[in-house]
């Protein structure tokens, strides 16, 4: 049999290209049918409306706009404008990846599937490898790419066979500072559902709840995942001074992170052994209160001065988890996986911060609810911490600079586009610290067993 050395023919190219872009050739065989149907005013009119109903959109609800629509538009125009046919083909063939076809003599070249861009500074390429081609192949030319693409960061990774993702980062769109937030005047004032951490990339409030969650910061040394702690603390401050709110804290920096501010918090312990002793006290805490909702006839919570919301922080959480002795890690895994898979219809919150997100380290890693990711030294911990395949949608954590001018930058998950959104989080200073400790301290007189004390009083009544 006769070897063929000609390509197929430019119909049949053309067919096969509409055929894997059916939105591209059937939006125009769309209009014209309609032109020729229903008119041109008719299809003017209603193109019209389209376009003012997107605009009243973009600028009636920006959020969801910017949530829902916007990585659509973005993703469409970027792949046929920055990312077009004979610009792909000759990125390609500029860093290497082309290959001449032994019978036709045509070069190849790897091709682009798909563009995703979850926000303006991400791009993610799906990208269909010729035959031979490896996933080291790309990444050993991971520099050359970068520069042809124009990205500061890049992550290229395995999708399935014969399919990689090349993650495109481009700009820093936090180049100042962000304030801490702020501490409101009153109780009433204070939002459970949305505490300010600091802004997202598109500008806006970055909020998270902690009523009813427990909330996970991971990021290497120097990474800023203090500013993960304060900042919520300084939203919910007149909270924690009127007692609606009762922190227990766990330093395991020996003090170092909040010693100074010890008057905020219900409990404090600075080593594993007192810690242990506090994550204890909180369990029976819960236990407790859970008694007294169950008597009362009630499901849930209602946030009181008698049945406040109950923080436990932990900072360097794998002191507890991994790195103390075999008996205390062993009793407070089990401690914090009764409290995290009960607490959250009882008002009872765990916020815990640490380095290295692994099975190894955190056992109970996948019982949190909100999780943040700031730099990290390993390009899997973003999905560790964020959920499998946030590093191929954007968060490319292990590419964030080690610097100070990158402290406190990372990335959350949208919870409804399940999407890695990029943050930064307020830069709190130690003045700013010693504002929350001045202006909204513990109540001095210990409420925490109140719910307790009343069980005990109406039993002897009864």
């Amino acid at each position: 049999m006769a070897l063929v050395n000609r390509r197929k023919g430019m119909e049949w190219r053309a067919a096969s290209w509409m055929a894997r872009h059916p939105g591209m050739t059937g939006t125009p065989a769309a209009l014209a049918a309609s032109v020729v149907e229903l008119g041109p005013v008719t299809t003017g009119t209603a193109l019209a409306g389209v376009g003012a109903a997107g605009l009243s959109w973009y600028r009636g609800h920006p959020e969801t706009f910017d949530r829902f629509g916007a990585p659509v538009l973005r993703s469409f125009r970027r792949r046929w404008l920055r990312y077009v046919g004979r610009r792909w083909r000759g990125l390609m063939i500029d860093c290497e990846f082309g290959r001449e076809n032994r019978r036709t003599g045509h070069i190849e070249v790897p091709r682009l599937v798909r563009v995703r861009s979850a926000s303006p500074s991400i791009d993610t390429l799906y990208v269909k490898v010729l035959r031979g081609q490896s996933l080291k192949k790309f990444q050993d030319a991971a520099d050359e790419l970068s520069m042809a693409l124009r990205a500061d960061a890049l992550g290229i990774v395995k999708v399935k066979p014969g399919l990689i993702a090349l993650t495109v980062v481009r700009g820093n769109p936090f180049e100042q500072f962000i304030d801490p937030a702020e501490i409101p005047a009153d109780s009433s004032d204070v939002d459970l559902s949305a505490l300010y951490f600091g802004e997202d990339e598109y500008g806006n409030d970055w909020t998270e709840p902690i009523l009813g969650n427990h909330l996970l910061g991971v990021g290497a040394a120097g990474a800023g995942k203090s500013s993960l702690m304060w900042n919520p603390l300084r939203a919910m401050g007149p909270a924690i001074r009127d007692g609606l709110v009762r922190v227990d804290m766990c330093d395991l920096k020996g003090g170092m992170e909040a010693g100074n501010a010890r008057p905020l918090f219900n409990k404090y312990a600075d080593d594993p052994d007192k810690a242990l002793q506090v994550i204890e006290a909180f369990r029976n805490d819960m236990k407790t209160t859970q008694r007294f909702l169950k008597d009362e006839g009630l499901r849930k919570v209602r946030v009181s001065t008698e049945t406040p919301l109950r923080v436990l922080m932990i900072d360097e959480l794998a002191m507890m988890t991994a790195l103390g002795s075999s008996s205390v890690t062993r009793a407070a895994v089990k401690l914090l996986a009764e409290i995290m898979t009960q607490g959250r219809a009882s008002g009872f919150a765990v916020c815990a911060y640490l380095q290295e997100p692994t099975k190894d380290i955190l056992p109970v890693r996948d019982l949190f609810t909100r999780r943040i990711c700031l730099r990290t030294t390993a390009e899997n911990h973003a999905d560790m911490t964020l959920g499998d395949g946030m590093r191929v949608k954007g968060a490319l954590t292990d590419e964030i600079p080690a610097d100070e001018d990158h402290a406190g930058i990372g990335f959350r998950v949208d919870q409804y586009t399940r999407r890695p959104i990029r943050v930064r989080a307020g830069n709190v200073a130690d003045e700013d610290i010693e504002e929350l400790v001045r202006t909204c301290p513990a109540p001095t007189e210990d409420t925490s067993n109140v719910v307790e004390f009343r069980r005990d009083e109406d039993e002897d009544a009864a």
